[in-house]
């Protein structure tokens, strides 16, 4: 994970600390009852293997406690955290039998949850992670237990193949226990091998350290004053991580805020646009955007008409043709709507781009920009599809909605004029799933393009506004003939 969490990583810290606070669910149990007994029987085997010999208890006193400590120091990442711990267990390596390394790993990551028990910020049953969080130390023990050396007699190729061995089976228990808990993917989780740099950077440190611990047991404690440092960072990212959460949040609430402006501004308008939002994600699913532009998406559909807010109400509600300044009037709102967004900031500005283009056209015959083909957003492409089939799709107090048939007859005549090919392909596969009752009897079909027709040639289909009634079809608006809201009340020659 970067500096700058991307909006994935960002959902995925949310969804992390709202699971530290409650409950382990079924799940959850599951992961740490696969993962928990299984350490055990490594560890008795380990143990078995290499009988335990005499230790200096002092010296594996101050390694647990500083553990402990260093356990407490957190960085957070999009599945849980990482620990400085790399500075305490190197240490506690050289300090007793290596076959009960794991066992005093285990007591020191639960000693490092109690406070938060007691203050109530964890349930005690999260203390079943401990075996889990502790499997990492599982792996260098395997090594020196193989190689029958001790790791004050192991050369510098045996140290870092146990360093190796750690990060290995660290990865690897993470990787079940999230796969079990989370449903995450191993790709999904290899984004978070960065923190195995953080411990390949604290192990010489930690070795330095180790190789005094023979003269001066304490030596350990030479690291604490680091943990403080550490300690320090871990809780500005937190803060900076948790003021970037809210101010998603923000965003989004004022994005949502500006939905209701325009629900209660024009209630058809609203409510179609909600419409729009379903259909556009699950469109943009289809075509496999990611967590970002899928975020960007919703938005974009919701808010698409938010610039008419500004747009006067005598032309909204005008029951006939417009003049041609009426006209150029309402051609502005996706600038208008584009302004509005680029005041809220941050990711709403990509939003405002997505707003301002959702009248484009495939062909070049949109507006504001006269932009064709993939120059315009996908988003916007999206939204100009998933508009005018939700607008034809809908019932007005002076005209009821198309059929399906009815629609998707249009939708195919304007695809690779109007419409982007792929996003028609896209969105026929998602509303005949949901919409065709026939569907299931017979194979869907792939949209074959319509020859691109030039501004002269009849009426232009646009991106639905209000809403849509088709050329050729006898239930007209009374408003015009024309397919999808604006377009059908532009003054004769105006082009939509």
């Amino acid at each position: 994970m970067s500096s700058q969490p991307t909006f994935a990583e960002q959902q995925l810290i949310a969804a992390t600390r709202r699971r530290a606070s409650t409950r382990m669910n079924a799940r959850d149990l599951a992961a740490e009852l696969v993962v928990g007994p299984g350490f055990l029987v490594v560890t008795a085997a380990l143990c078995w293997l290499r009988p335990p010999h005499g230790f200096d208890p002092v010296a594996v006193l101050w390694c647990i406690v500083t553990m402990v400590l260093a356990t407490r120091v957190q960085f957070e990442t999009p599945f849980g955290f990482t620990v400085a711990t790399q500075l305490a267990f190197v240490p506690l390596l050289f300090s007793m039998p290596v076959a009960l390394v794991p066992f005093a790993v285990v007591i020191a990551v639960t000693l490092a949850l109690v406070p938060d028990v007691i203050a109530g910020r964890l349930k005690v049953t999260k203390l079943l992670r401990s075996p889990g969080n502790a499997a990492f130390s599982i792996g260098p023990v395997l090594v020196f237990v193989i190689a029958g050396v001790s790791p004050v007699h192991a050369g510098p190729a045996l140290l870092l193949t146990a360093l190796g061995a750690q990060f290995a089976v660290d990865f690897a228990a993470a990787a079940l226990r999230c796969r079990i808990a989370r449903e995450a993917t191993i790709r999904s989780q290899l984004g978070e091998s960065w923190v195995y740099l953080i411990d390949a950077a604290l192990s010489p440190i930690g070795l330095v350290v180790a190789r005094e611990m023979h003269d001066a047991s304490f030596a350990v404690l030479a690291v604490v004053p680091l943990l403080g440092l550490l300690a320090m960072f871990a809780n500005e990212r937190r803060g900076r991580l948790g003021s970037l959460l809210e101010l998603n949040d923000t965003y989004r609430g004022t994005a949502l805020l500006l939905g209701d402006v325009i629900s209660a501004d024009d209630g058809y308008t609203g409510e179609h646009s909600e419409g729009v939002v379903g259909l556009a994600l699950a469109v943009g699913d289809v075509l496999g955007l990611d967590p970002e532009r899928r975020r960007n998406l919703e938005f974009g559909a919701m808010l698409h008409d938010v610039g008419k807010i500004a747009i006067p109400k005598e032309i909204i509600n005008k029951p006939g043709k417009l003049d041609a300044h009426e006209w150029e009037i309402i051609k502005t709102h996706p600038e208008v709507g584009e302004r509005m967004l680029n005041r809220v900031g941050g990711f709403m500005v990509e939003v405002g781009k997505i707003v301002r283009h959702h009248h484009e056209r495939w062909d070049g015959g949109g507006y504001p920009d006269g932009l064709a083909g993939e120059h315009s957003p996908l988003e916007s492409r999206i939204i100009v599809c998933c508009d005018s089939w939700s607008a034809m799709r809908t019932d007005r107090a002076y005209r009821r909605a198309l059929s399906y048939e009815a629609a998707m007859e249009q939708i195919v005549t304007h695809t690779g004029s109007q419409f982007d090919p792929t996003v028609v392909q896209a969105l026929v596969a998602v509303v005949a799933e949901s919409e065709d009752p026939s569907a299931a009897e017979r194979p869907a079909q792939t949209p074959q393009p319509a020859p691109a027709a030039s501004l002269s040639e009849g009426p232009v289909v646009s991106v639905a506004d209000h809403e849509a009634v088709v050329v050729g079809v006898e239930a007209h608006d009374r408003r015009g003939a024309d397919v999808a809201g604006d377009a059908q009340r532009a003054p004769q020659g105006a082009a939509a």
